[in-house]
């Protein structure tokens, strides 16, 4: 397969909630005109954080001024801190101050955090205002900037207040991927793999030839794994915007995974994507566990994942001695019992019967999770 070396474009099918995702290097350079198109009265608001914004404000603003968009910008501290009731309320009366409009576009330029709280601002504003995504992360271009979910934490658990809210437009600007400290794009590769395993065997073949390429750079791996990414996605949300059915398969790992970041205090010791991945090769041993699955699946997942320097197990989390407690199988079953994806007291897993094929089920009993936990 040739992967492309120019901008791409992938669609997202939702009548007349549908927009276009741009992928390639210099995507942010088309804000500007891209903002201009979608609002015609020329007013925008940044949400950036203080590390995107030392990097890639200045770009966006340039890009904004010679489209001859009034702007504005707010930026918050970096982390998941920022997903809070405090900080979004100071994103709104930021947003009210400049008198943003249904006609106006809230940017969101960052990772995942500041989409989600830039998304849930513009979702919440004024019953709704528009939103636009700049991704600045490989998680963010593969994952949470598509779609529409947005939200903020509780102390109750990650994402449990937030709307379903769809972006005017994407731009994935995978130049911007080469300010990213290896580790966060590690983080984001671990959901560039997820949709290898939960669809699409063949891509997850692809990874294991060009994942390490990718990671160490090569650009015309990273336009190709994002674009095969979003698309995956962008077809699973147009099949089920709102999460009721197919929709959940992009949670693969996570169960897991936002238990894991419960118990480590959704700090640094432990990225989102670094808790898919252990996620992963969980979800993936309690498929082997429970017979669903070929065992040389599970290691192959893990091995790849291991190869290219991800987490794998719990143990691999930075501090994990000092945090055994909170680690321990019964505290992570305590916090997946508080996830979002809980039904009627039943806990939801993404399983899989083989790379590719996953599927959704709460019918796995307890003993089993906290089995495959004590082995991992």
């Amino acid at each position: 397969m040739t992967a492309p070396t120019s901008e791409v474009t992938v669609p997202v099918s939702l009548g007349e909630r549908s927009y276009d995702i741009h992928i390639g290097a210099g995507a942010i350079d088309r804000l500007g005109a891209g903002v201009r198109d979608l609002f015609p009265r020329g007013r925008a608001l940044i949400v950036t954080d203080e590390t995107v914004a030392r990097l890639h404000l200045a770009r966006a603003e340039a890009s904004l001024d010679a489209a001859g968009v009034k702007h504005q910008a707010i930026v918050v501290a970096p982390g998941e801190g920022s997903k809070s009731f405090p900080v979004l309320e100071r994103v709104m009366d930021r947003l009210l101050d400049a008198r943003i409009e249904r006609r106006d576009a809230v940017v969101a330029l960052g990772g995942g955090v500041i989409g989600d709280l830039a998304g849930f601002a513009a979702a919440i504003a004024k019953r709704g205002v528009d939103f636009v995504q700049v991704p600045t992360t490989l998680l963010s271009q593969v994952d949470s900037s598509v779609g529409g979910k947005t939200g903020i934490n509780t102390p109750h658990g990650k994402n449990l207040v937030g709307a379903f809210h769809q972006p005017r437009l994407v731009l994935a600007d995978i130049a911007l991927l080469e300010t990213l400290p290896r580790r966060e794009l590690l983080a984001g590769y671990a959901e560039v793999v997820k949709y290898g395993l939960l669809g699409d065997a063949d891509f997850f073949d692809w990874l294991e030839v060009h994942g390490p390429a990718l990671v160490a750079g090569d650009r015309a791996a990273r336009i190709e794994a994002v674009r095969r990414s979003v698309a995956a996605k962008a077809a699973i949300v147009a099949r089920d915007e709102r999460e009721t059915g197919d929709r959940a398969l992009l949670n693969l790992g996570h169960t897991f995974g936002h238990a894991l970041e419960a118990a480590t205090g959704f700090g640094p010791r432990l990225l989102h994507g670094e808790g898919v991945a252990i996620g992963m090769r969980l979800a993936f041993d309690l498929s082997v566990q429970l017979g669903l699955c070929p065992g040389q699946d599970a290691v192959r997942a893990r091995r790849h994942m291991a190869a290219v320097g991800l987490p794998t197990a719990p143990g691999d989390i930075e501090g994990a001695t000092a945090l055994a407690a909170e680690l321990a199988p019964q505290a992570l079953i305590h916090h997946m019992a508080q996830d979002k994806k809980v039904k009627d007291g039943k806990l939801t897993f993404i399983l899989a019967r083989r790379i590719g094929e996953a599927f959704i089920t709460q019918d796995v009993a307890i003993e089993a999770v906290e089995q495959v936990l004590r082995a991992a």
